[in-house]
């Protein structure tokens, strides 16, 4: 009986002993378990506002923004072909004057250089003989006409020969017709002299803007030789003016003529200019493998001068409204997209989000954050480095 009593206890000792063992291991499980139920908290990051303000901390509410996708190129300024005109002699000569210089302002029909033309001289020359013989003819005129009328009078009352009429008509009629020959000459010679630009004594020619615009090239000095057809001045109008890019055959299709452009540059930062493609190339350049493409653009002031560099903005086919934050709001923590929200002055909450698209300087925010919480736009990065664990990063 006292053995069967002594089993009996050790069997009921060893049974607690092994349930007292595996409770340790059951609280684990139930607790992991407990923790995998509970959300995962986000981390909050405290930053004082001095430090705020030594960091540059900016922090603005998330919007619904158009996100609209532009194509970008960079080209130069140009005067647009058909507005340049090149100013040269018809006439070989010598410069005698020049008054005009490279960047001047010149109105239509300004001078711009005057100089000796040979060949005026001669037609000056010629001109003044036309004059005599035509004054010449003139006064021998007035007594023919009054011999032929003298003889239709005689023969009409028998007093004179019919044919000393006809012949005194005759010699009235040769000397009309040689005025009218010297009349023609004279006009050649005059319209001639006109075509140089001559004045008044036949050898002094002006040479003068053929419209309203810039000089761009003045290659004349008095005493200097011109030879026809040498090109002595540039004038462009710039009133209006081209943007001209090259851009690659990838990029061909995104544009279009007629499709509008904004234009900027360096001398006006805060400045668009308003334009329009208004030529692109059918051509490409094959080591390059780009085409020309040219935005015509209103330039009423000037002040966009010729070889300036500008860039070029167009807008493409994308455009949608969306939840966007800017680009600089996002970092990069373990992998995650995270935004930081500020929750009062001092307290920022670490945030996962979904990002979309980006477009100019704007990332779309598709989940974890509603339009109007506030964000940290700039300054973010040393959030992220005291969420990490360390001291205030540098960007």
């Amino acid at each position: 009986m006292k053995q069967l009593l002594v089993v009996l206890v050790c069997g009921l000792v060893l049974v607690g002993g092994c349930k007292r063992k595996a409770a340790p291991d059951g609280d684990k499980e139930a607790s992991s378990s407990a923790e995998s139920q509970e959300p995962a908290k986000q981390k909050e990051v405290e930053m004082l506002l001095p430090a705020q303000k030594h960091v540059g901390l900016v922090v603005a509410p998330a919007a619904v923004v158009q996100l609209s996708e532009y194509f970008r190129a960079t080209g130069t300024v140009q005067p647009i072909d058909n507005h340049v005109g090149e100013v040269a002699p018809l006439a070989r000569g010598r410069v005698l004057e020049v008054r005009a210089k490279v960047g001047d302002r010149v109105r239509a029909g300004q001078t711009l250089a005057t100089f000796d033309n040979l060949e005026a001289v001669e037609l000056g020359a010629q001109a003044q003989s036309a004059r005599a013989d035509l004054a010449r003819l003139n006064a021998q005129l007035t007594p023919a006409a009054r011999q032929s009328e003298r003889s239709r009078r005689l023969a009409d009352i028998g007093a004179g020969a019919e044919k000393d009429y006809e012949f005194s008509k005759a010699e009235e009629q040769g000397i009309r017709a040689s005025i009218e020959s010297q009349q023609a000459v004279l006009g050649g010679l005059q319209q001639r002299l006109h075509r140089y630009g001559a004045s008044g004594n036949g050898s002094s020619t002006v040479l003068k803007a053929p419209f309203a615009g810039v000089v761009t090239k003045a290659a004349a000095s008095p005493g200097d030789i011109v030879e026809p057809g040498k090109e002595m001045f540039t004038v462009a109008d710039l009133s209006r003016v081209w943007v001209q890019a090259e851009v690659y055959e990838k990029d061909l299709g995104r544009i279009r003529l007629g499709q509008n452009a904004a234009i900027r540059v360096d001398t006006y930062p805060d400045e668009s200019f308003a334009g329009r493609v208004a030529y692109i190339s059918d051509v490409l350049d094959p080591q390059t493998r780009t085409a020309k493409v040219r935005c015509e653009v209103a330039n009423k002031d000037v002040r966009l001068k010729t070889d300036m560099f500008a860039n070029i903005e167009l807008p493409t086919k994308f455009s949608k409204q969306a939840l966007a934050v800017p680009s600089t709001a996002l970092q990069d923590v373990e992998g995650k997209n995270v935004v930081f929200v500020q929750h009062g002055p001092t307290t920022f909450e670490s945030r996962q989000v979904e990002k979309g698209v980006t477009i100019n300087g704007q990332t779309e925010i598709i989940s974890g954050l509603s339009a109007g919480e506030r964000v940290v736009t700039q300054g973010a990065f040393h959030l992220k480095s005291i969420l990490a664990g360390g001291d205030l990063g540098e960007e």
